[in-house]
């Protein structure tokens, strides 16, 4: 495997830089934080996630018109208020950013991942914070190889592989909770199912469905409506970037601003998935606690810190990155990726 070496001045004394570089950064941060309202540390948020609840009602009804333009408007609004609930809303809930109290994040984390997103509270919370954000690129660890399916063609998995994702969910949900207790696979099995079927009887009942298997199919391009550009999303901030052995990890500043690339604004993608997981990734890996709103506004002092001492800050568009894929998709996502080794500090 190859090893690209950042030659850099090493010691202690380095690692203890940044160190404090890290708890500088988090000063400022934090400063910013406390001087923010509620409405700008999560109202802003809540606020995107109601509306998307409240499109819901008049989906359903337009979804029943005979006039194909009204229903492909519903189809759209449905799909379009699925993927902020289960996106960004689930992304949200599994950092516990909609509420301060315990309490509170805990409800909303099964809430949003379980009967609305169709997956584990528990295997969400533990593959993406406890995995993914602690051990962002390092091999085998937080290197987004969930995502990764070799013996696919390029073509096939970056375009027509993620409209399955709706029906694989579920799934791989069910398989997480093997070994765990009958209470946590009862609880699972019953919020999940109770999305999935609130969903398909107000299809039915609402919205006119006669036909079992038509208001499956309307299910499935609703929820697979955003899956492609998810699965891109998911890939493309990460791998390409530096790997690290888990033997040999950087610090954690280190770790992010080389690891993590942000996406420019983008009018769909930055509110439906929110800014965190768009324009603002590599403040949400430094800061994970953070709604999206709150990303957006410590943007700019995330950014010029880090390019002030001299780390690097990614940014990349979202057609470079498909590109960049598309040309070099065997070395990236069939093959593993070359380890970055960082000697001391940047």
């Amino acid at each position: 495997m190859k090893v690209n070496k950042v030659k850099t001045a090493g010691g202690g004394a380095e690692e203890e830089q940044e160190e404090t570089l890290m708890t500088e950064l988090n000063r400022l941060v934090q400063e910013t934080l406390t001087r923010s309202s509620w409405w700008e540390r999560r109202g802003e948020d809540c606020c995107i996630l109601g509306t998307a609840f409240l499109c819901l009602p008049p989906a359903f009804l337009l979804l029943s018109s005979t006039h194909l333009t009204w229903f492909l408007v519903g189809v759209m609004l449905m799909g379009v208020a699925h993927a902020v609930i289960t996106i960004k809303g689930t992304h949200l809930a599994s950092h516990g950013a909609l509420s301060e109290s315990p309490t509170w994040a805990k409800f909303w984390a099964v809430f949003f991942i379980e009967i609305c997103g169709s997956f584990s509270a528990r295997a969400g919370v533990q593959g993406h914070i406890k995995m993914h954000h602690a051990h962002t690129n390092i091999i085998g660890l937080g290197d987004s190889s969930v995502w990764k399916v070799p013996f696919l063609s390029r073509t096939i998995y970056l375009f027509f592989a993620p409209l399955a994702v709706p029906i694989i969910t579920p799934l791989v949900a069910f398989a997480h909770l093997r070994g765990h207790s009958l209470g946590l696979i009862f609880r699972t099995a019953l919020t999940v199912s109770l999305g999935l079927y609130s969903q398909y009887w107000l299809l039915v009942h609402v919205s006119g469905f006669r036909s079992p298997l038509s208001a499956l199919f309307c299910m499935l391009v609703c929820r697979a409506m955003f899956a492609v550009p998810y699965i891109h999303v998911n890939i493309f901030q990460h791998i390409g970037l530096a790997m690290f052995s888990p033997s040999r990890r950087p610090k954690r500043i280190q770790q992010m601003s080389h690891g993590v690339l942000n996406l420019p604004r983008n009018l769909v993608l930055d509110w439906i998935f929110g800014h965190s997981l768009i324009s603002c990734h590599v403040e949400h890996h430094l800061f994970p606690f953070l709604s999206d709103h709150m990303c957006l506004k410590v943007k700019p002092i995330v950014s010029k810190y880090l390019l002030e001492k001299q780390f690097p800050y990614h940014e990349d568009s979202y057609w470079s990155r498909l590109r960049f894929f598309f040309s070099r998709y065997q070395e990236l996502m069939v093959f593993a990726p070359p380890i970055t080794e960082l000697v001391g500090g940047q």
